[in-house]
């Protein structure tokens, strides 16, 4: 029997509420690692770290490891930007780390003398003195949390009882990672970061590598044009390329 007018109003009126009454679809999530999730660290919630910044060699893995120091040292290799966490058996856990501009990275050997979580910040003197517009509003200090430069952990380097000012520290600016950018402390995501802080104890070694011995172990490495560091030599720019990008 067909439907009167009246009666097909009501149907579509009903169908027009239902679709109404209808969930709005669950947005699609942009993809996680699983070794960089999101996660609540006591008062503070850590961000996953965007997949964009987790290719190639750069989230931390467990490696064989070449090089000739003992098991628990700390090798830092600011030439091929990795962290070693040297384990037994020739293995070792590698992170990807951003280090000082050239002149401001930390060299030679130390010791973790302090550890701490979600750490205060204060600059240093010198900091202040050569950029005073960054450094100065900070003079006082800045107390642990997610916009303090040290992140989620920091593992303070010493040389026997004296605090040489330099960090092995966590970022939230995840885009730093691989690139020579900070005022000379060794930085690694947050999530790194806590996993470094978790295997270390106080009085742990730590070596900075030569340029020789990061030849020597890993090869060498140069920054692509984007300041990220890339394996293998830097590539050879010929005088006719040279004229043609001063021209540009």
């Amino acid at each position: 029997m067909p439907l009167s007018l009246s009666r097909f109003a009501a149907v579509i009126a009903l169908l027009f509420l239902a679709a109404c009454a209808a969930p709005p679809p669950e947005p699609e999530l942009p993809p996680v690692h699983p070794d960089y999730p999101g996660f609540q660290d006591g008062e503070f919630y850590i961000a996953p770290v965007e997949m964009q910044f987790l290719q190639g060699n750069t989230p931390r893995t467990e490696v064989d490891y070449f090089g000739p120091d003992a098991p628990g040292t700390i090798v830092v290799d600011t030439f091929a930007r990795r962290l070693y966490y040297v384990m037994e058996g020739g293995r070792a856990m590698r992170y990807a780390i951003a280090v000082g501009r050239e002149g401001l990275a930390f060299r030679g050997s130390g010791t973790i003398g302090r550890k701490a979580e979600w750490p205060g910040w204060t600059p240093t003197a010198n900091m202040i003195r050569t950029q005073p517009e960054l450094y100065a509003e900070y003079a006082g200090g800045l107390p642990g949390g997610l916009s303090n430069p040290l992140g989620a952990r920091a593992l303070y380097l010493y040389r026997g009882s004296r605090d040489t000012y330099f960090r092995i520290h966590g970022t939230i600016e995840n885009s730093s990672i691989g690139r020579a950018t900070s005022a000379g402390c060794i930085r690694l995501f947050n999530q790194d970061a806590i996993d470094l802080y978790n295997r270390v104890a106080l009085g742990t070694q730590v070596k900075v590598r030569s340029q020789e011995e990061s030849l020597a172990i890993e090869g060498p490495f140069h920054d692509n044009e984007f300041g990220m560091i890339t394996p293998g030599p830097a590539p050879v720019v010929l005088p006719a390329e040279l004229d043609v990008a001063a021209a540009g």
